[in-house]
């Protein structure tokens, strides 16, 4: 058996042919007898036990808290092509991950082609207005798009205050002071902070670029905010709101109610799975292509 471009690498399973995420938290990632195990006690999602996971047939594993992982595991996954991510607690955090170094570059060849060709680079920003809105857009004027995204999401806010009776006042966001504004101006900030570690993980798994974004321009993470606001008039306005009307009754902190509740809905909501998918359709590498998402443009 040869190593490197000689084989061995060409003998792991491709990615496609991979089964998404396994999650993690409370225990000990480890090899033994060549196989990866992961010892845990309990306390958190798994029950006690001492499991053998399929590192050859996963993408990225997610450790989550209480969690430690041997020299001996990074080296197996990395053989593998199995990527590794330190997160929170149901991924409400992204803390760090290994470059996953695909066995195909066709994700990010994707990205930079769609993102250098301004005509392209806004189709995929329509189409990602068309994801969250449900509408197809008409304007190719990125300035026009993000006004009516503004207009958008103002009347996201009422309806989701309306629908959890929460009092709302409007949008108030001082960078200085994130933690100054009332209740649900509060949770909203923590629940775009939860999503955007979501967006992390899944752009991590893929293997796409952070830095090219298509509606964001400035940030190192500008495509993670593409795809975390893919989810924000819905799934973010859902937990941010839930969360505030809960902390309104007093007893625990908005910030560990928005963490605990996101955890659960990205859960129940495959969250991250689906952002794989749309990453890999808005640039034209899944089984669903971009054109189906603005089709009747012209």
């Amino acid at each position: 058996m040869l190593t490197g471009r000689l084989g061995l690498e060409k003998a792991r399973i491709p990615h496609a042919d991979r089964h998404g995420l396994v999650w993690l938290d409370r225990g000990r990632l480890e090899v033994e007898d060549g196989c990866l195990r992961f010892v845990t006690a309990g306390g958190g999602d798994l029950a006690p036990g001492d499991y053998q996971i399929p590192h050859q047939g996963v993408s990225i594993i997610l450790l989550g808290p209480g969690s430690s992982v041997t020299h001996d595991a990074l080296r197996i996954l990395a053989r593998h092509g199995c990527a590794l991510a330190a997160i929170g607690e149901g991924a409400v955090r992204f803390y760090t991950a290994p470059p996953l170094m695909p066995d195909s570059s066709a994700v990010a060849r994707a990205q930079v082609t769609l993102w250098a060709d301004p005509k392209r680079r806004m189709e995929v920003a329509r189409a990602m207005y068309a994801i969250r809105f449900g509408e197809i857009v008409r304007t190719r004027d990125i300035e026009v798009l993000r006004g009516q995204e503004g207009a958008r999401i103002k009347r996201s806010y009422q309806l989701a205050a309306d629908r959890f009776a929460v009092p709302w006042h409007g949008r108030r966001y001082d960078r200085a002071r994130p933690d100054a504004g009332d209740l649900p101006n509060q949770a909203i900030n923590h629940a775009a902070t939860a999503m955007t570690a979501a967006a992390s993980v899944a752009v991590a798994s893929v293997g796409a670029i952070p830095q090219l974004g298509f509606v964001h321009e400035d940030s190192g993470q500008s495509f993670v905010l593409d795809i975390a606001d893919l989810y924000r008039h819905d799934v973010t306005l859902e937990i941010a709101f839930g969360a505030a009307k809960e902390a309104a009754k007093g007893g625990e902190g908005v910030e560990r109610l928005v963490r605990r509740r996101a955890a659960k809905i990205f859960r129940q909501r495959s969250v991250i799975p689906t952002m794989i998918d749309r990453i890999k359709m808005l640039l034209g590498v899944g089984d669903k292509d971009l054109e189906d998402v603005i089709e009747g443009d012209d």
